[in-house]
């Protein structure tokens, strides 16, 4: 009996070994392959963090003269207009340069009004009080980077409004008054300075297409993937609710073709909605008020263009995925919310239509938060045309998403104007 019992224990004093021993394999085993998992998820999220800054070639004539960045703003008759080139690409420079995390990456710059040129003809007796608010000017304007480089990124854009911006502003109103009371007291006082207070970030990768960039609203969020016909096909295609006109199609839910993404890609079916169209006297026009005959090659030139009905506040930049993924919106006066194009191309016949892939010499988008339901002017300033013989230049309105607004009418004009131009 005694045997019988130690025998027993015995075997289930191996039984137990060999479960423990079983328990702490599986449980090793498990444990390599959590860590396995985990690593292969870092890995995976190695890749996709690299994949999403991965720097390609931008497209043919994105990018701004002179090597500026993707966004750039000037100051035109009192507030500031932004010019979007290659409609948000930016730059293979200008990525690589963000990628790395360079000294100009993500770092913002002021950008103020000149004053210099502002001025009248400057009297002799108040030249060196003039020159000392001067540089003054200029000296608040490097105080105001250096504290934007040291603390902007990190406190978000209220910060940079309220503690660098404003108060910027102020002590710029106190100079420019300064100015004024100099010159006004051996000469006429210049009038206006004070608009000239008002200062803006500028050149700064990570903020193109401000509020309204693409990567707020643009492909990821809003683009087709979510509204493909999977959701919306079938039902609506077809005759149906076509009004007996035989439609052929009403979304992608037929398509062959892959989902539109937002970015600017040929061969996709776009499923987002055409949006918001106003009232025909609130439908966007515009023209293009003035313009050079001929100009010669490599000149800079000016274009002045009159928009009315188009509010020039939405841009989600194109260059990041904010192609035609956005429906079209109107504001609170049924006013299209969107900005306008511009661009110049060369033409090889006056007989022939150019062809369409070609790219243009000159292309830039610009909003400016301005416009409304009266003709306003904006200045696009070219900066030269490298070919002689005949350019077309053209500017459109477009949507927040580039699409030329829709009108109440088919027997209404678009917003578009085209102009040629000699070049010697």
């Amino acid at each position: 009996m005694r045997r019988s019992t130690r025998a027993r224990r015995s075997s289930g004093n191996a039984r137990s070994k060999r479960l423990l021993a079983v328990v702490g394999t599986l449980a090793v085993f498990g444990g390599i392959v959590a860590v396995t998992q985990i690593s292969s998820a870092q890995d995976r999220r190695t890749n996709l963090r690299t994949a999403s800054v991965a720097c390609t070639a931008s497209s043919p004539g994105a990018t701004a003269p002179g090597g500026r960045g993707s966004t750039t703003r000037t100051w035109q008759n009192g507030r500031w207009v932004r010019n979007h080139w290659g409609d948000g690409q930016m730059s293979a420079a200008e990525c690589q340069q963000t990628r790395a995390g360079g000294a100009g990456a993500g770092t913002p710059a002021v950008a103020c009004p000149d004053v210099k040129s502002r001025l009248p003809q400057v009297p002799d007796q108040a030249r060196n009080e003039v020159d000392r608010n001067l540089a003054l000017l200029d000296n608040q304007i490097a105080e105001a980077n250096r504290r934007l480089a040291a603390e902007g990124n990190r406190n978000g854009s209220d910060f940079v409004n309220n503690a660098i911006l404003r108060p910027l502003k102020d002590k710029r109103t106190a100079v420019l008054n300064r100015i004024a009371t100099a010159i006004g007291r051996v000469a006429q006082r210049p009038q206006g300075l004070d608009q000239l207070a008002e200062c803006a970030l500028a050149d700064n990768p990570q903020n193109n297409g401000g509020q309204n960039g693409g990567g707020q609203n643009g492909g990821g969020q809003n683009g087709g993937q979510q509204n493909n016909g999977g959701q919306n096909g079938g039902n609506n295609n077809g005759g149906n609710n076509g009004n007996g006109l035989g439609v052929l199609a009403k979304d992608c839910g037929n398509s062959k073709l892959q989902a539109h993404d937002g970015f600017q890609n040929g061969n996709r079916c776009v499923s987002t909605a055409f949006g918001e169209v106003g009232a025909a006297a609130n439908n966007p026009s515009l023209l293009i008020t003035q313009f050079p005959n001929q100009v010669r090659r490599d000149q800079p030139f000016t274009l002045r263009v009159t928009t009315r009905n188009l509010v020039r506040d939405r841009f989600l930049a194109a260059g990041k995925g904010g192609y035609y993924v956005e429906s079209s919106l109107l504001n609170d006066q049924g006013l299209v919310r969107g900005h306008f194009h511009t661009a110049c191309r060369m033409l090889n016949s006056l007989r022939q239509p150019p062809a369409p892939q070609d790219v243009p010499a000159f292309f830039v988008a610009t909003e400016d938060g301005r416009g409304g339901n009266q003709p306003d002017d904006v200045l696009i300033q070219i900066p030269g045309l490298p070919q002689s013989g005949v350019a077309q230049c053209a500017v459109w309105a477009g949507d927040g998403s580039h699409r030329i607004p829709m009108m109440e009418r088919a027997n209404q004009t678009p917003a578009f104007d085209v102009v040629r131009i000699q070049v010697n």
